[in-house]
């Protein structure tokens, strides 16, 4: 089982500035990585109905993928040491996203559905970074220490759950601060499965009307609810009361 809290973070200047610096390092980052996968895909592919069989086809490079891209983080870090301050997970995290988006474009989820073409990334559409692994050896009192970034005070306004282990620390950027959330995870706790799954034999469908309230496959109708005489009266009463009170009497409840 899996929950997340979110809590406040109350950092000093220097760590507002540092953790912006690290959003605009791994947005450009991922823009550019973005940036390769769209080069390759658009350099690899001719479209069949508008060239002839006799055309030139382009020689086929490498796919960008999430491995050859994460490895490309080492010369990176060679050629712009700056990148070196930002913790290595937290740059592993954002070809991660890049993966996760491309794969959503091309492929689409687990039900199919596809998303629509990524979105390079502007100032105000990358506002978080993600530490894959953190632990609850981070959090000491009302304090937590994040790696690269030191310790940050925290406004704990809930209680971390007893028998939990935090898996991951999201760190945000919203309009009034900065925000950490936790993921949490209780292995003790069994996953949900429903006893009975849904199929076409154990299923009703329903038409919901005008006439009357619904309709069933199976021809059942229901109608609408009213509201019997008695309780217009009282409604009716009540109303009176409320909407013509005497001057200095406070209306009675019904």
């Amino acid at each position: 089982m899996r929950i997340a809290y979110q809590y406040r973070l109350l950092p000093t200047s220097e760590q507002r500035a540092e953790m912006s610096r690290w959003l605009d390092m791994l947005r450009l980052q991922y823009n550019w990585m973005l940036t390769e996968r769209f080069q390759w895909w658009e350099g690899n592919r001719t479209p069949v109905n508008a060239c002839p069989l006799l055309c030139h086809l382009p020689e086929l490079k490498d796919q960008p993928d999430y491995y050859s891209q994460k490895r490309s983080l080492v010369p990176l870090k060679q050629d712009r040491p700056w990148y070196k301050e930002i913790h290595s997970q937290v740059l592993q995290d954002m070809v991660k996203r890049v993966k996760l988006a491309f794969d959503r474009y091309l492929n689409g989820d687990s039900n199919g559905n596809r998303s629509g073409k990524p979105r390079f990334k502007g100032k105000n559409r990358y506002r978080s970074f993600t530490y894959p692994q953190a632990s609850i050896d981070w959090i000491d009192g009302n304090k937590i220490e994040l790696p690269k970034l030191g310790v940050f005070k925290v406004i704990w306004h809930r209680p971390l759950p007893e028998g939990f282990n935090v898996k991951t620390a999201i760190i945000t950027q919203k309009a009034d601060g900065w925000y950490i959330t936790l993921t949490l995870e209780d292995v003790s706790v069994p996953k949900f499965a429903p006893d009975v799954k849904p199929t076409a034999d154990n299923s009703i469908g329903i038409d919901l009307g005008l006439e009357k309230f619904w309709l069933t496959q199976k021809g059942n109708l229901s109608r609408y609810l009213s509201t019997s005489e008695s309780q217009k009266k009282s409604l009716y009463v009540c109303s009176r009361k409320y909407r013509l009170p005497k001057k200095g009497v406070v209306p009675e409840s019904c």
